[in-house]
């Protein structure tokens, strides 16, 4: 009530003001960044070599090769949903790749675009087997993790005789297609592999469309109540079956990354990297339950992973340690990760 007896009028809170730091403790990857700056001020004290600018390619490199899957592997955690078939799908992609071209004694673009339509096969079916049976991601997945690590020694080694396939680099195509997916700039002296500049393009993508498109308002809403989402309208079966053809999409990328780095494809290569791709995910503030996190988050916890992998070799320290601070890594960030996110509740 006022002084004269009338009623204030209610303020809408869309239009009240969000303080700098109100804003700050909200971002998903808040977390995140406060440790990638622990991690590298560490490194920084112990490893006197970590700080040289050669080591700044090295670890960039390092934390691309996992970025480039983590961005889609973030959005489809955010949807709600896990890919354990990401890591032996990048070989899956890779192998095609190779075997095609080989085998067919064609351009390796043809390859590559056989590849590409192949690798999105695999997520769609994965799409669809998730929408259409109601199994639990993990189950789906783990099937196809399971498929794509036979098919892939098995076809290996029937068309080549080997677990390795045949080696492709006097191919027609070959340089111009590692140029596209192998090559490296340099800048100041700094040897970059291209691998970055996928990484950033996937990043920047990956959060265009989460915080600018109708499709990233879906991607929140399914991972936090797909039940809720599906009663207002978001096509549910079509936003999770996009989200895994994205994860397809990257794995395809990195597959050719991995084929034009070397030539030859080992078919036993990416049995674990999946949960890296998880992880780092996780780290970069993404809840396992879905609703919430952000791609750049999963680029911040790739950089993590590229300057602790390459951290320990730079201050010469058993690399068996890795696994050790990887895990380390994981329970620090989720409990920095929930306490942000209380403190961000708290302040709304």
């Amino acid at each position: 009530m006022t002084a004269t007896g009338r009623t204030a009028p209610e303020t809408d809170e869309r239009l009240v003001r969000t303080s700098p730091l109100r804003k700050l403790l909200g971002r998903p990857e808040l977390g995140s960044i406060v440790g990638a700056v622990a991690v590298f001020l560490f490194f920084a004290i112990v490893a006197d070599s970590f700080l040289q600018s050669s080591s700044f390619g090295t670890v960039l490199y390092a934390a691309s090769t996992i970025g480039i899957m983590a961005a889609p592997v973030a959005l489809l955690m955010i949807g709600g949903e896990f890919d354990l078939s990401a890591g032996v799908m990048v070989t899956s992609a890779a192998l095609i790749s190779s075997m095609f071209s080989y085998q067919m004694t064609a351009n390796v673009w043809v390859g590559v675009f056989v590849s590409l339509l192949v690798t999105l096969g695999f997520g769609a079916f994965n799409g669809f087997m998730l929408t259409r049976t109601k199994l639990p991601s993990f189950i789906i997945t783990l099937g196809t993790f399971l498929m794509l690590t036979g098919l892939n020694l098995g076809f290996t080694k029937l068309i080549s005789g080997t677990v390795s396939t045949k080696a492709i680099g006097n191919m027609e195509g070959f340089e111009s297609a590692r140029k596209v997916f192998a090559s490296y700039l340099t800048i100041g002296g700094v040897e970059f592999k291209v691998t970055i500049l996928w990484w950033v393009a996937l990043v920047a993508v990956c959060t265009w469309i989460l915080l600018r498109t109708r499709f990233g308002n879906w991607i929140f809403a399914v991972g936090g109540e797909a039940g809720a989402a599906r009663a207002v309208g978001v096509p549910v079966i079509r936003t999770k079956i996009g989200l895994y053809l994205g994860v397809a999409f990257a794995a395809w990328i990195s597959g050719q990354h991995l084929l034009f780095s070397y030539d030859v494809v080992q078919s036993g290569e990416g049995v674990g990297n999946e949960l890296t791709y998880i992880i780092a995910a996780v780290i970069g503030g993404c809840l396992i339950t879905g609703g919430y996190g952000s791609a750049i988050g999963s680029a911040v916890g790739a950089i993590i992973f590229g300057m602790t992998s390459k951290g320990i070799v730079y201050a010469e320290w058993n690399p068996d340690w890795f696994k050790f601070f990887l895990g380390a890594m994981l329970l620090l960030a989720t409990l920095l990760n929930a306490w942000v996110r209380k403190r961000a509740e708290a302040t709304k």
